[in-house]
């Protein structure tokens, strides 16, 4: 049995521990907020510029782009978007284990497919395994800007046109709730999964041609649907970290309440020890 002192000094760690976590699950509600709302205003952004693509490259007669076509894939690249720090529940061991899956089950060579990384956890995940890495970027701010990350979208968006990759998917973690982050697989290029279908119809008058505003539009728009996913991301980090924090927070009060019995029955043990020894001594001496 441990002894009174060994119990003390672990309620006293545990306590600081929880104190710690607790400040964490404070600084990441105070993030969630701003990253939720961040990634809420940027929704009707998406929206449009998605209804003006439709309109425009799938609505128009005799118009056609590289970005637009699908062509025989021999190389993929997958863009993985993760966190920079842990202590996030399950977060990131899910976008990687359904991303990792997924080569698996695609390719049968590790020349077939390459990765781009946002974020230091996937970056180190894939360098483990011996997987190319195509691009990276780390240490994302928390209310990061599309200036933070415009070079990796566009040198993503480039590659693509270039012929380096065929087609380009992207995974993150979706922001539903506090409680709940869906792990999301998106065909970033090319963009044949347009859904014309919602698209409103409009009439435009194309100045100075179809062809030159896509030219402008359609890498604008695939480099923002990587911006929309790492908005996404950033708050589906934020919650989870929350969560698990308030998890941990919840544990550390169990186990001071446990370690604190504990310390109760062993203290009364030995105060009943003493008494007994007194008691037994004075009968001695009788």
């Amino acid at each position: 049995m441990a002894s009174l002192r060994d119990i003390k000094s672990r309620i006293t760690s545990t306590k600081k521990t929880s104190q710690i976590t607790k400040a964490m699950e404070m600084v990441s509600a105070a993030k969630l907020n701003r990253a939720e709302n961040n990634a809420k205003s940027f929704v009707p952004y998406m929206d449009k510029i998605q209804e003006v693509v439709a309109n425009i490259a799938l609505g128009s007669t005799g118009v056609s782009h590289p970005m637009l076509v699908s062509r025989p894939v021999k190389k993929t690249a997958y863009l993985v978007i993760t966190s920079d720090r842990g202590l996030a529940g399950a977060l990131n061991s899910n976008v990687l284990r359904t991303v990792y899956q997924a080569i698996q089950k695609r390719h049968s060579s590790k020349d077939e497919y390459a990765v781009i990384a946002m974020g230091k956890i996937g970056r180190e995940f894939f360098k483990k395994r011996g997987v190319q890495i195509a691009l990276e970027v780390t240490g994302i701010a928390d209310d990061t800007s599309f200036a933070e990350i415009k070079d990796l979208a566009a040198n993503t968006v480039n590659m693509f046109n270039d012929g380096t990759f065929d087609e380009i998917y992207v995974y993150y973690n979706h922001f539903v709730s506090v409680i709940q982050q869906d792990v999301t697989e998106k065909k970033l290029l090319p963009l044949s999964d347009i859904d014309v279908t919602s698209a409103k119809k409009t009439s435009y008058e194309f100045e100075p041609s179809e062809e030159e505003i896509l030219e402008v539009l359609l890498p604008q728009y695939a480099e923002s649907l990587i911006y929309g996913a790492l908005l996404d991301s950033k708050a589906s980090e934020h919650a989870a970290r929350m969560t698990a924090m308030k998890n941990a927070t919840d544990n550390a009060k169990e186990l001071i309440n446990s370690l604190t019995l504990s310390y109760n029955r062993a203290r009364q043990a030995a105060i009943t020890q003493e008494i007994t020894e007194i008691v037994g001594g004075a009968a001695a001496l009788e």
